[in-house]
């Protein structure tokens, strides 16, 4: 158990911007972790193994992407009991993102919105802060996160894919390649049938030499927005059968606001996380399980805020499941609760 409940710290962080509470959390856990301060938080790791992808998962609890984008955290994530971590998104060249304000907090609907834009130091000092980490030797399951600079025009995209990929290869336990966020410039343009097609053949072209090179086979994700139609989603599943693509995170955030305009901050632009994209997210889950058949690798994200939440993710067709939003409303305890409830739930 923690030594500081989050229920604690909570009030004290939601009194502060909601970019400057992220910012100081993640300097104290960067600062702290692999020290005995990291007692404060540490959360055992609940045992449920399962394989993925041929990578075996030690729970199926996760962090999503995109709440630490440049792999300074790793560790004292990990401390938490999740078991698996995703970080980035990291773009070849570092960036400053948006302007802010870009992160907004709906506390009515559990949910935040955020325009941040892929804000990362860029490539090389993120590889730095993940060969500093020590949570693969210790058996969990470390995904990075790639994603495309936003100077980089979308005609060139596949380039800093492929830079990327370079990259993170040798230090990942798999790879996801995002073409879903909708804070970058017309990045969502490449889910589109031509434009995955492209990227798709080139990502699995440069895997190929990559895995000869390095001697072992790191699975590929591809992560998908939640505003797709049925007819979107068969697409992109058939495009990820044909380049025989290993998994599919579903999903990112939304462009929807019909659950939260009323509120203050509702119309916001940027990406709709938290509660009220738990059902669209449900939604492609479960057509992508239909699309994809049994056994194909799905990680579902998107409003897990509760243990049954996280249920429901699996019950639509995930085999993985990861948070983000409900982390930052409800803390590490969420981590070991979803675990449990999944482990539970397989006896």
């Amino acid at each position: 158990m923690p030594l500081v409940p989050y229920p604690l710290a909570r009030p004290f962080l939601f009194s502060l911007d909601p970019e400057r509470a992220h910012e100081l959390t993640l300097d104290a856990l960067a600062r702290w972790q692999r020290t005995p301060l990291q007692c404060l938080w540490q959360e055992s790791r609940v045992r449920d193994p399962v394989e993925v992808a041929g990578l075996r998962f030690p729970n199926r609890i996760g962090l999503a992407a995109g709440l630490d984008k440049n792999g300074r955290c790793i560790d004292a994530f990990g401390a938490m009991g999740f078991g698996f971590v995703e970080v980035g998104t990291v773009t070849p060249k570092a960036q400053p993102g948006n302007p802010k304000p870009r992160m907004f907090r709906l506390p009515e609907a559990q949910a935040l919105i955020n325009r941040l834009g892929f804000n990362n130091d860029g490539l090389a000092a993120f590889v730095a802060n993940v060969r500093r980490a020590r949570f693969r030797s210790g058996g969990g399951i470390l995904g990075l996160n790639i994603g495309k600079n936003a100077a980089t025009p979308i005609e060139r995209a596949v380039d800093d894919y492929l830079l990327c990929l370079d990259g993170v290869y040798p230090h990942a336990d798999y790879v996801t390649v995002n073409i879903s966020s909708p804070n970058t410039k017309n990045l969502r343009a490449l889910q589109s049938d031509d434009a995955l097609d492209a990227l798709l053949g080139a990502v699995q072209e440069r895997k190929g030499a990559l895995a000869a090179q390095h001697g072992r086979n790191v699975p590929i994700f591809v992560k998908i927005a939640p505003d797709l139609d049925d007819a979107q989603i068969d697409a992109i599943a058939a495009t990820l059968r044909r380049h025989a693509i290993d998994g599919v995170i579903a999903t990112n955030t939304t462009i929807a606001r019909d659950k939260v305009a009323h509120l203050p901050y509702g119309g916001e632009t940027g990406g709709l996380s938290g509660a009220p994209v738990f059902e669209a997210s449900n939604r492609v889950i479960a057509a992508l399980r239909r699309a994809l058949g049994a056994g194909y690798p799905i990680i579902g994200v998107g409003g897990v805020m509760s243990a049954s939440d996280a249920r429901a993710k699996i019950t639509a067709g995930a085999d993985l499941v990861q948070i983000y939003t409900g982390f930052i409303y409800h803390g590490p305890a969420l981590v070991g609760s979803a675990a449990r409830a999944l482990a539970s739930g397989r006896r």
